[in-house]
C-alpha cells in the first residue's frame, strides 16, 4: 500500500473519531466529509463501520493486525535474484523461476510483469520498454543526424540510410513444438 493511502485512511479515521466524540451521526459525518473532500472521502459504508469501532471504545486509528504469512517475496533481493535469472537465461518459464529461487509463481509473475516491466516474445523475457539509458543514446545519435542534414542537404540525403528501432534477434527453437 502507498504511503499516502494509508496517510489518508489514517487521517480519515481521526476526523471520524473526532465527530463521533461530538455526537455527530454517521449520515451527518458523512455529508461532512463529502463538503471537505468531495469525490476523494471515504464511503458511507466505512464511516459507519468506523464510527461504531469508535464508539464501542476502539481508540487506535491503525488497522487491525492480521493472521497470515506477510507479503514478503517481493524484496529488492527477490527481484535482483528473478533479474538475474532472466538475463543468464531468457528462455525460462515462471514456474521454473519459482522453483529456483523458493517463491510463487504469482509473485513471480507480479515482479516479472510489475517491478521489471518485462513481457514476454517468443518464449524469451523482454524488457517492455526502452530505458532511460536505452533512449539517451539513440536522441544524441537523432540530434548529430539532423544537425548534418541541415549543414548540407543534398549531400547528406545521398549517404544517409533511415531505419527504425525493429530489433530482429535470431531464434533456433529447441524442440520440435517451438
Amino acid at each position: 500500500m502507498s504511503v499516502s493511502l494509508k496517510t489518508d485512511k489514517i487521517e480519515y479515521r481521526a476526523v471520524i473519531k473526532f465527530f463521533v466524540k461530538e455526537g455527530l451521526t454517521p449520515n451527518e459525518n458523512h455529508s461532512k466529509f463529502i463538503k471537505a473532500y468531495g469525490n476523494s472521502s471515504p464511503s458511507f459504508s466505512t464511516i459507519k463501520k468506523w464510527a461504531a469501532e469508535f464508539k464501542r471504545g476502539r481508540t487506535s486509528l491503525e488497522d487491525d493486525p492480521r493472521e497470515g504469512r506477510p507479503k514478503s517475496a517481493t524484496t529488492p533481493e527477490i527481484v535482483e535474484q528473478v533479474h538475474d535469472n532472466i538475463l543468464d537465461e531468457g528462455r525460462m518459464k515462471v514456474r521454473e523461476i519459482a522453483e529456483t529461487i523458493g517463491i510463487s509463481k504469482e509473485r513471480v509473475g507480479y515482479i516479472l510483469h510489475e517491478e521489471l516491466d518485462m513481457k514476454k516474445l517468443c518464449t524469451k523475457w523482454v524488457p517492455r520498454l526502452l530505458t532511460a539509458d536505452q533512449k539517451r543514446p539513440l536522441m544524441i545519435i537523432s540530434e548529430q543526424c539532423l544537425e548534418r542534414f541541415n549543414k548540407n542537404k543534398t549531400d547528406f540525403v545521398r549517404q544517409f540510410i533511415t531505419m527504425d528501432e525493429t530489433w530482429i534477434h535470431p531464434y533456433t527453437p529447441e524442440s520440435k513444438e517451438q
